[in-house]
């Protein structure tokens, strides 16, 4: 039955607000600025003078935070990123002690005051590994801070993960959405956040500019599928992950090292996110080298470690027991008589 030409121009007006606003664009992430140098830590701690925490202001909205290398030698980044109902902090670091790095009171004293009182705060973990949850005593019990708990049992359900790793949840900061994905590989709880209103993409220690320790090379080559897959049709303007290890020529500092000279930015690039499915893919060794990555068997490299260490012990013990043995010879040599005393003197009559 034909209709008339009334009820098609009807449909047809019904059905152009639909297309209008599935065909509009998302809108352009709000820019910031990675621009900065960051602390170098020292060679001599003791008579270093730089701040425990280092804050750059990404946007008015947006904080990099680090903790000082000679406050930790991991060096730990935190973010805190600011909607207008609450506010997310991402990580709270290596240093428990207030005294050593006051992390709870410079985020608190970066959050905007509402007619309310301050602007409540979420604090959530990239993994639950101690280099990014130390800090938390600091914000237990602060009225208008909620803690995130760290283990996998509260990660699944505070973000309501039914099928894990599968799926992703959001947060919701009021006028801000952070999108999170579970990753494990590094650590079992590990998830990765985007935040869509800067199209910044933070990492943890799943990518990061240093070494890229794996716990599970399996979940680790899946997570990166997983988190590759959701990029790929989004804005990333950088990745920015828990840690930087690695200077301008592309070394790595030494383990523990408290001074970084010379050290390489934080931010990655989507091009390098894109690229980690194929690096990590088929990693089942101690250690490799893979298109400026290094990944390190985790597993083997605490086995390496104990073993060194237990090398170590061994070589000393040595050592003092062949010192204790040339001290005890050297003594007794000392004790003995001289064979010039047992000899007759020249001239002496001989009886």
């Amino acid at each position: 039955m034909r209709k008339p030409l009334g009820a098609w121009l009807a449909l047809a007006l019904l059905a152009a607000p639909m297309t209008a606003v599935a065909a509009a664009p998302p809108p352009a992430p709000i820019p910031g600025s990675m621009n900065v140098r960051w602390n170098a830590g020292s060679p001599n701690c003791r008579s270093g003078t730089e701040p425990p925490i280092q804050v750059h202001d990404y946007n008015p909205t947006t904080y990099v935070l680090r903790e000082s290398l000679c406050a930790t030698a991991e060096g730990p980044f935190m973010y805190l990123l600011i909607g207008t109902g609450r506010a997310v902090l991402i990580d709270t670091g290596d240093v428990a002690d207030a005294a050593r790095a006051p992390l709870a009171q410079t985020v608190l004293g970066l959050l905007p005051m509402t007619p309310t009182g301050r602007l409540p705060l979420l604090v959530v973990h990239s993994h639950r590994h101690q280099d990014h949850r130390a800090g938390d005593p600091q914000f237990v019990h602060l009225p208008g801070v909620q803690m995130v708990g760290y283990d996998l049992a509260s990660v699944k359900r505070f973000y309501g993960f039914a099928d894990w790793p599968l799926g992703h949840a959001t947060i919701d900061l009021g006028g801000r959405t952070i999108d999170v994905l579970p990753a494990p590989g590094h650590q079992a709880t590990h998830v990765v956040f985007y935040d869509r209103q800067t199209a910044l993409m933070f990492t943890g220690d799943f990518l990061l500019p240093g070494r890229l320790l794996v716990d599970d090379a399996a979940a680790d080559a899946a997570s990166a599928r997983r988190i590759a897959a959701f990029a790929a049709d989004k804005p990333i303007a950088y990745v920015l992950g828990g840690h930087i290890e690695m200077n301008l020529d592309g070394g790595l500092y030494p383990w523990g090292s408290r001074y970084h000279p010379g050290e390489r930015p934080l931010q990655l690039s989507k091009t390098e996110l894109m690229a980690l499915p194929g690096v990590v893919e088929g990693f089942h060794g101690v250690y490799a080298r893979r298109s400026g990555f290094t990944l390190i068997n985790q597993s083997y490299e605490i086995d390496l470690a104990e073993a060194a260490l237990a090398i170590a012990v061994v070589v000393f013990m040595a050592g003092f027991v062949a010192l204790v043995v040339r001290s005890r010879r050297w003594l007794a040599a000392m004790k003995a008589p001289r064979l010039g005393a047992l000899l007759p003197r020249e001239g002496a009559r001989a009886v």
